[in-house]
């Protein structure tokens, strides 16, 4: 039988530069052998792209937004995921569940109790095998915001007390669930951030 594949989440406030890291993490899981595929929420298939366009850019209230990730999420991880990880790949996913806690719970204040029962719901059985959190002071997040182009995403409009109240819902997350969870300190340059992501993978895959 082929071993099944791992999926591998990345987390954090926006501003906080974990995108910049999966070229990085596909490269170190492609040096041991393994076969990975690089994906995001939302989206991730077609039907998520669109549901994308529509959660980052249209104003509405957060149990609307958290049904609308799971409805992605759904299909995510029917059509890409699932067959993924059974044909043994390694998937690498920007962001999975733990964001709908954070954003909807933490940033807009949705009751826990509701994301929960739509994760039972969507991914009963089905939990990242490792979570980098790349952990990040809400200010200088703001600041790096602020120094993008235009064509900024509602969330990343935010401001430091909203990305205040994300973080600490992650952080919650990463003391709930330490065996999969690697807190990383996304402060100072590139190379420094990439170098404890680095220990960090070690750790989770020795």
């Amino acid at each position: 039988m082929t071993p099944r594949g791992k999926l591998i989440t990345l987390e954090g406030i926006d501003g906080a530069g974990k995108s910049s890291h999966l070229e990085y993490l596909r490269e170190r899981i492609a040096a041991r052998g393994g076969e990975v595929v690089v994906t995001r929420e939302p989206g991730g298939t077609p039907f998520g792209e669109k549901l994308r366009e529509v959660v980052l850019h249209h104003p509405t209230t957060p149990l609307a937004e958290a049904l609308a990730m799971f409805a992605d999420r759904a299909a995510h991880l029917e059509e890409l995921v699932e067959p993924a990880l059974a044909a043994g790949i390694w998937v690498l996913c920007d962001r999975f569940s733990d964001s709908t806690y954070a954003y909807q719970c933490g940033g807009r204040g949705l009751a826990r109790e509701s994301v929960t029962s739509l994760e039972w719901l969507v991914h009963p059985d089905l939990q990242p095998d490792a979570t980098f959190l790349f952990d990040l002071d809400p200010v200088l997040a703001c600041e790096r915001l602020h120094g993008r182009d235009l064509g900024r995403d509602k969330f990343e409009r935010e401001q430091a007390d909203f990305f205040g109240r994300v973080r600490e819902a992650y952080l919650d997350r990463a003391r709930e669930f330490p065996e999969r969870f690697h807190v990383i300190d996304a402060s100072g340059p590139l190379e420094a951030v990439r170098e404890r992501l680095s220990r960090a993978f070690a750790r989770a895959f020795p």
